[in-house]
């Protein structure tokens, strides 16, 4: 092989630009604090950092969706405690207004103070989160959920979805709970049953709630009064059936059976004539709960029966309430455990991140110790390069003539 004075200069310049790239491709590394700077610095190692990257960046996704889902649901939570504050006060005030000292004026001021009543829960229904989205309407979150006022009623133009966030890869979170759930699907009465006293009553009977002793069977039931051998006796009539029961000698307070397991009592001296009916527990709204409150208390009384008929009816609006409360605490109650799940799928989100920092960190930082060694050693390699090649530069047979 014929070694000419070109190959020699093409030889040592290109040793030394080799030297020089890889000098500053380590140079490179020491400065950025990454082992790979390309793909082909190794391949595998970049593939799976990729792979790492996507899934941290996906986790960040869901952590920002769970910071929103918390926001959306202490709106959600803190309206909801406001319902349970608003019912509370119109239950003192039931309480207050059954009061048998108080005037006509004094109800009224109170009708009037639940009218205010009504139309800040009225407001709460209609809430709004930070983007104008109702957060009782359902899916249908610019609708206006709720309308109307005590005189025709209030009805609901939501659904009954519940809106809900992206919040881990399996887990879709409810963030919202539908009006119809929170304000208006409210058993009256106790749940199973709702006693109710006929208006027009002329005794002092009042019906209280009832007893639930097993599941309610038949029905509506109607107790009636009539007097037999001088003394008050009742009767019960299933009117679903047409059948009755014999007769019966009421006592004030004592358990009165109407389907052959549950019980409700009478206190108080009901006329003849007068009657009481026993249904099976509906759906009643809040909002109707209170606009029959708000009723009782502004009709005029003008005789004893029309004191005993609010009596009943505030008595009836204490127990709607109660249930009322019941369901508002129960929805609380679901949203609280929605915020549980969301603080441990957090930690989760957390202990995630950081594992896949750590695992990133293994895959592409550089180990100082071992670049600064090899960046120290390339620079000697390439200024060995570099005096050897002006040696050899340097040789001529002309030099020894």
């Amino acid at each position: 092989m014929r070694v000419s004075t070109g190959m020699l200069f093409d030889t040592g310049v290109g040793t030394i630009q080799r030297q020089t790239a890889s000098l500053l491709h380590t140079q490179q590394q020491v400065s950025t604090g990454r082992r790979i700077l390309t793909p082909s610095d190794d391949p595998v190692a970049a593939a799976r950092a990729l792979e790492v990257t996507q899934a941290r960046e996906l986790n960040s996704q869901y952590r920002t969706n769970q910071d929103n889902a918390r926001s959306a649901l202490g709106l959600v939570e803190s309206r909801l405690a406001a319902v349970g504050e608003l019912i509370q006060s119109v239950e003192e005030r039931a309480v207050q207004a059954g009061n048998a000292t108080l005037s006509a004026s004094d109800r009224t001021s109170i009708a009037k103070e639940l009218r205010a009543r009504f139309d800040q829960l009225l407001g709460i229904a209609n809430a709004t989160d930070g983007t104008g989205q109702f957060l009782f309407s359902g899916y249908q979150g610019h609708v206006i959920p709720f309308a109307g006022n005590v005189a025709i009623g209030v009805s609901y133009a939501g659904d009954d979805g519940q809106r809900a966030v992206q919040v881990a890869a399996s887990r879709q979170l409810e963030v919202s709970d539908a009006g119809s759930d929170v304000f208006e699907r409210i058993r009256n009465g106790n749940g199973t049953f709702s006693p109710t006293a006929t208006d027009g009553n002329t005794g002092s009977g009042q019906i209280n709630a009832g007893n639930v002793l097993g599941s309610y069977a038949g029905g509506p039931f109607t107790i009636a009064f009539q007097t037999l051998a001088g003394q008050l006796n009742y009767t019960v009539t299933n009117a679903a059936t047409g059948t009755s029961t014999a007769p019966s000698v009421f006592q004030s307070g004592q358990a009165i059976a109407f389907d052959g397991v549950n019980t409700v009592s009478i206190t108080g001296t009901p006329n003849i004539g007068d009657t009481f009916t026993i249904d099976r527990s509906a759906n009643q709204s809040l909002f109707q709960t209170l606009s029959n409150l708000i009723t009782a208390l502004e009709n005029p009384i003008t005789a004893t029966s029309t004191s005993t008929e609010l009596s009943n009816r505030i008595g009836e609006a204490l127990v709607n309430l109660s249930s009322g409360l019941d369901n508002v605490l129960r929805v609380r109650a679901a949203v609280g455990s929605r915020m549980a799940e969301l603080d441990a799928l957090q930690g989760v989100g957390e202990d995630l991140h950081l594992q896949y920092e750590q695992t990133l960190s293994r895959l592409q930082d550089v180990d100082y110790a071992q670049a600064i060694s090899q960046l120290t050693r390339e620079q000697i390699n390439l200024e060995a390069a570099q005096k050897s090649f002006v040696r050899v530069a340097q040789l001529s047979l002309f030099n020894f003539i």
